[in-house]
């Protein structure tokens, strides 16, 4: 069999399994083309492959610079597929594909804002209102202590200590740890507590820091919405999400001298592997401004 009736066979086979669609199996068709075209320039035919063979194709493939981790991972993917179904057709006594390693992915780089778009989403809020007063002093916390959205939305009025400046947090797995504020947020905060979530309380009692206008504690989704309609008004065009602040936070810290080791400590981060992300986030906005502002960049 050649490789172009190879490939309809096969192309036809997956069809029937898992019903992909036309663009699915033209990825298919393509990733092995290109196997099967290499490996005939070897004097192989595709069925005969062995895991040397496999590996010096992706090796081989690595070497374009147009081409990927996740193109090459995407490859394996398709060649792996294949070879199990020459083993379900009886033509393969063992799978060649089994000891090859997928290549290792970049880590996606979490989304992060200047401190300029930081400072516009801070002051979005409308501080002539309690709504808008408790949103800026939730953003000015989130902002200021890198806390999860879970963390801010469950913070109790007890879990404040304004004296000292700093809040008490309960993490995941119960992990408690303690986040300076900051003076900004510290204001910020005394503000609201003293003019704004009497009003919105209208005399009820509430163990949380943050509240609703129904006196309620405010949940995540709500949050949530709130900081998407904030990021609108603040003219922020880019994705936002609760965790935006908390990258930003760390991210800036990093930018600004802090250690990694207490970056680790202040998020909560169980591994320091967790933390070394903002390291890369810094980094490549360095080189985005060397690039921007140096005479040679």
């Amino acid at each position: 069999m050649n490789s172009a009736a190879e490939l309809d066979t096969f192309c036809d086979a997956l069809w029937l399994e898992d019903g992909l669609a036309p663009l699915s199996l033209e990825s298919y068709r393509r990733d092995l083309s290109q196997l099967f075209t290499w490996l005939e320039q070897q004097g192989l035919q595709p069925h005969q492959a062995g895991t040397h063979q496999i590996q010096a194709f992706l090796a081989h493939r690595s070497l374009d610079e147009k081409v990927v981790a996740r193109s090459l991972a995407r490859q394996l993917t398709a060649i792996k597929r294949y070879h199990r179904w020459l083993l379900r057709e009886g033509r393969r006594g063992e799978d060649p594909t089994l000891t090859v390693e997928p290549p290792r992915l970049p880590k996606p780089l979490p989304k992060s804002l200047s401190e300029a778009e930081v400072e516009a989403l801070l002051t979005a809020p409308d501080v002539a209102t309690p709504l808008g007063l408790r949103d800026r002093a939730m953003l000015e916390t989130l902002y200021a202590a890198g806390l999860r959205v879970s963390e801010l939305v469950d913070l109790p009025l007890a879990g404040v200590s304004l004296a000292d400046g700093i809040v008490r947090i309960y993490g995941k797995g119960g992990k408690e740890r303690l986040v300076p504020l900051g003076e900004d947020a510290q204001d910020w905060i005394q503000r609201y507590a003293l003019e704004a979530r009497p009003l919105l309380l209208k005399g009820r009692g509430s163990a949380a820091l943050f509240v609703t206008e129904r006196g309620g504690p405010m949940t995540r989704q709500m949050f949530w919405y709130l900081i998407k309609r904030h990021a609108a008004g603040a003219g922020l065009m880019k994705a936002l999400s609760p965790h935006t602040l908390r990258h930003a936070f760390a991210t800036h810290l990093i930018n600004h001298g802090a250690d990694l080791r207490t970056v680790q400590e202040l998020l909560g981060h169980a591994d320091i592997s967790t933390t070394q992300i903002y390291t890369y986030v810094a980094r490549e906005r360095l080189k985005s401004l060397h690039a921007k502002h140096h005479p040679r960049g």
